[in-house]
């Protein structure tokens, strides 16, 4: 009777301990889960949030831009299908649409050239409405020649001083001529005028009248 009991008793601390180990292995894998849970909700917290991509294309010129050769506009005829949709500005600053033909598009707004286009279809639709927008702007645009990181052809999709362009370039090498900058500015039947550029006055703060805007067209050189 002794040995049953002693065995007995035996037998319930061998299941008490078993289950105290159980219960402590559960208790373990519970705060480890609880510990992964929250450093991974505060890993998500603490992980700076993406702004839009590099690439994210801007907003399209409002209705005071002055339409270029090169751009891309995106015209819209009320229920005219066939003659809506993307028209390019060819280098001679016209357009080609379906019905009316040519259309000189260069130098107007998009609204001056919707009324253009609105006039010359009412011998064709009945109330035309027209709508006219610039989907992609490439006739704004500036060249970056000579000693800089990255010479090439800058689209001016906002204002942009001589410095501003230098700086997007890459900046100057170490052989520029940083005293004999200049900008080559057409004029218009074949002339041009050199405006010249001190890059070392300008960065102290002197001669700062030499900063000035870039235009569309506009060459600069740095030798």
């Amino acid at each position: 009777m002794m040995k049953l009991t002693l065995e007995s008793l035996l037998l319930k601390s061998a299941l008490r301990v078993g289950c105290l180990c159980i219960a402590a292995s559960l208790a373990v894998g519970q705060s480890s889960a609880s510990q992964g849970q929250a450093a991974r909700s505060q890993a998500k917290q603490s992980q700076p949030s993406l702004g839009p991509a590099s690439g994210t294309i801007s907003a399209p010129p409002g209705e005071d831009y002055v339409i270029g050769p090169e751009d891309i506009l995106e015209i819209t005829v009320w229920k005219q299908a066939e003659l809506s949709g993307r028209v390019p500005v060819r280098p001679d600053g016209k357009i080609s649409m379906p019905l009316i033909g040519e259309v000189e598009a260069a130098g107007l707004t998009p609204p001056k050239l919707a009324g253009v286009i609105t006039e010359k279809l009412k011998t064709y639709v009945t109330k035309p409405q027209v709508n006219v927008m610039v989907q992609e702007v490439k006739s704004q645009f500036v060249n970056i020649v000579g000693e800089v990181g990255k010479p090439g052809r800058y689209e001016l999709t906002q204002p942009m001083t001589i410095l501003d362009a230098i700086t997007n370039a890459g900046g100057p090498t170490q052989f520029a001529k940083l005293k004999r900058i200049y900008v080559l500015r057409p004029l218009g039947e074949g002339t041009r005028q050199t405006l010249f550029f001190d890059y070392k006055a300008v960065i102290k703060g002197q001669k700062l009248e030499e900063n000035i805007y870039l235009r569309r067209g506009d060459t600069l050189v740095i030798p």
